[in-house]
């Protein structure tokens, strides 16, 4: 099943830093800003998330929830949040079934070695469920304007 835009978003669950399970469907009434990156204190996976930081109040006024997605365990999930001062829920999808089900486990080649891992992706979900709006293979520069002016623009 490939994943389209117009359709519902799968949903699932997956333990959080909250320390509570979250599901995706637990935020029906808001949009969601779903984010899928490969890995907590590396250097782009950090700018993306302060990025998002930092425009956190202006998501907030778009009435949409940010949730970032990587295969790390809580607990360092939770160590990123405390040191860079993250206002959003990180979920551990630890054996990336989630990744898979949006079709972001992917491989990868890095210095000539092939791996399995995460492409950095990121999904706007409307406030009824629906994939309105996908990027894959994401470029952190300008994308979190870029994501913020979509919703401006197609969901208020």
């Amino acid at each position: 099943m490939t994943l389209e835009c117009g359709q519902q978003a799968p949903d699932f669950e997956l333990p959080s830093s909250s320390g509570q399970p979250v599901k995706l469907s637990d935020f029906r009434g808001k949009h969601v800003l779903l984010y899928f990156y490969p890995k907590d204190m590396t250097p782009t996976c950090t700018t993306q998330a302060c990025d998002l930081r930092d425009r956190a109040d202006l998501f907030e006024e778009q009435n949409t929830v940010i949730i970032g997605i990587s295969p790390d365990p809580v607990n360092r999930h939770t160590k990123f949040i405390e040191k860079y001062g993250l206002p959003f829920l990180l979920l551990s999808d630890e054996d990336h079934r989630v990744a898979e089900l949006y079709e972001v486990w992917q491989l990868k080649t890095l210095y000539g070695k092939q791996y399995m891992g995460v492409e950095r992706s990121t999904f706007i979900i409307d406030k009824d469920g629906i994939l309105v709006k996908q990027w894959r293979k994401v470029r952190i520069k300008h994308h979190v304007e870029e994501a913020l002016e979509f919703i401006k623009n197609n969901l208020s």
